[in-house]
């Protein structure tokens, strides 16, 4: 219950810091990894003994030892994903994939499209490389129809993504998924364009820190 009542606390302050602009991408990442952090076991209490199962399965990082991690992965995405229409974004020690919708998604449906398997098989053999991170798997939509339609296909699109990831050996511990419907655009929703980049799943990738 705790673990809930954190997280859903965590994602209505990312929601309304975004809504209003007052977060930095820094800021947006570090709050994400909280949320994750949550999750992972923080929230369970000392005696669970998932969180050092965690640690151990997957291992943390410390110090110097994230930026050169962090900056091997983004090398590798960039170099995997090149030319595959996935952006490949670095904020401090967090990496961002946005997802195209109009390419990953039929239009109101949360099943990927064919053609874009082979591209999420590239992100993950660069996962399933880089074991000491968390992964926060966030769906997004334009605002067309009604906010809780959109909020449920949000999410489902992210839990695709995430099941996809989970049947290709990606831990599903390093795994969240959360959906922010219509509440995050990064273009105008007025125009078409606007809103086709509006509708997007976006993964970012958390370094799990020691």
């Amino acid at each position: 219950m705790q673990k809930t009542i954190l997280v859903g606390v965590l994602s209505a302050l990312l929601v309304s810091g975004c809504a209003n602009n007052t977060m930095s991408n820094t800021q947006k990442g570090a709050a994400i990894g909280a949320v994750a952090g949550a999750i992972l076991g923080k929230g369970t209490g000392d005696h669970d003994k998932s969180r050092y199962v965690w640690g151990a399965a997957v291992g943390a990082l410390a110090g110097a030892a994230i930026g050169n991690y962090m900056d091997q992965q983004e090398q590798e995405f960039r170099d995997e994903l090149a030319g595959s229409g996935v952006e490949v974004i670095r904020e401090g020690d967090t990496i961002r994939l946005q997802l195209p919708g109009a390419i990953t998604f039929a239009t109101n449906s949360a099943s990927i499209s064919q053609g874009f398997y082979p591209v999420l098989d590239d992100v993950v053999k660069v996962l399933n490389k880089y074991e000491k991170t968390t992964l926060v798997i966030e769906g997004h939509t334009d605002n067309t129809g009604s906010l809780e339609y959109n909020q449920t296909l949000s999410l489902n699109r992210a839990n695709a993504v995430r099941n996809h990831f989970m049947g290709n050996g990606v831990d599903q511990r390093r795994l969240t998924t959360m959906g922010f419907g219509p509440t995050q655009p990064v273009a105008d929703n007025s125009t078409t364009d606007g809103r086709q980049l509006n509708r997007r799943v976006e993964l970012r990738i958390v370094p799990n820190q020691a």
